[in-house]
């Protein structure tokens, strides 16, 4: 039997946000099951990190680490492991719901999902600007001997102003976060048809399209990364804001690419792993629930 058009807009709008439900659902299950990569990288990714603050080389980095030990290697992976699923529950669920808001009045599919993925980084820089924080200063072993513990580090940062504490390097992050987003949603269903264009089935399209998107948008904002590793990793001090800690690091590196880009192989790889099988993920859990 057939129920009256009041109704019948009813349900479709209890079907829209089912839809959107799902797709914080299905961002945070790909997110989740993609933490066992990012625990295999996290040496990969700390010796990144370990290469933008010191300038070091990729031996230099790893010879440090293996002198800290197996215990300290992994210090400050609690962090990106929490971060990792709730910035994928958020990211992909937001982004669909403001995408469902924008396409109907948009005529162009792409732009309306780039526009989306910038609404959704911009949130995404709000809420996770403090995880990064605590992770950087967990990795820099500097601050070993005064911030020895996670709890330490949190009590150290809330005794400080919010722009200088959990907040810190908020400006590039804000940068970094939105346009990589925007980047990666509207670049996504482009790269998807041409890769399924290929011949090849859709979860290596999928997988081909997280890992070459994220290998550009990572490699093109590598230098907003270093900075904010370089300017969250201390604490206390005299502060500095963005653009002056950009020149510091600048005049470190000797004004060279070369050595802004130290680490930039390895971002590739973790990008690969990481971003790859989630988007492969993702993009199956969307199939089989459409």
């Amino acid at each position: 039997m057939t129920g009256s058009p009041a109704r019948k807009q009813d349900e479709a709008g209890v079907g829209d946000q089912v839809f959107r439900f799902q797709s914080y659902l299905h961002g945070g299950i790909s997110s989740l099951l993609s933490t066992l990569p990012t625990l295999i990288v996290f040496p990969v990714y700390k010796t990144v990190f370990r290469q933008q603050i010191h300038n070091s080389s990729v031996r230099q980095a790893v010879g440090q680490l293996f002198k800290e030990g197996p215990v300290k290697l992994y210090r400050g992976v609690a962090p990106p492991l929490l971060m990792r699923t709730l910035n994928g529950t958020l990211l992909f669920g937001l982004q669909d719901t403001l995408f469902n808001q924008l396409a109907p009045s948009s005529q162009h599919v792409i732009s309306a999902s780039a526009l989306a993925g910038f609404g959704a980084g911009m949130v995404e820089a709000l809420f996770f600007t403090p995880f990064e924080r605590i992770q950087n200063v967990l990795q820099n072993s500097q601050n070993d001997r005064h911030l020895p513990s996670l709890k330490g580090v949190l009590a150290r940062l809330n005794s400080q102003r919010i722009a200088s504490g959990y907040y810190r390097a908020f400006l590039p992050i804000m940068v970094r976060n939105t346009l990589g987003s925007a980047l990666y949603f509207g670049l996504k269903g482009p790269m998807y048809a041409v890769m399924a264009g290929q011949g090849l089935s859709p979860v290596t399209s999928s997988f081909l399209t997280g890992t070459l998107t994220s290998m550009a948008i990572s490699l093109g904002l590598y230098p907003l990364s270093v900075l904010v590793a370089n300017m969250q990793a201390q604490v206390g001090g005299k502060e500095k804001g963005a653009a002056a800690c950009w020149k510091m690091l600048w005049k470190s590196r000797h004004r060279s690419l070369a050595l802004l880009y130290r680490g930039g192989s390895l971002v590739i790889l973790r990008s690969c792993i990481t971003w790859g099988i989630n988007t492969a993920i993702y993009d199956r859990q969307e199939k089989r629930s459409g």
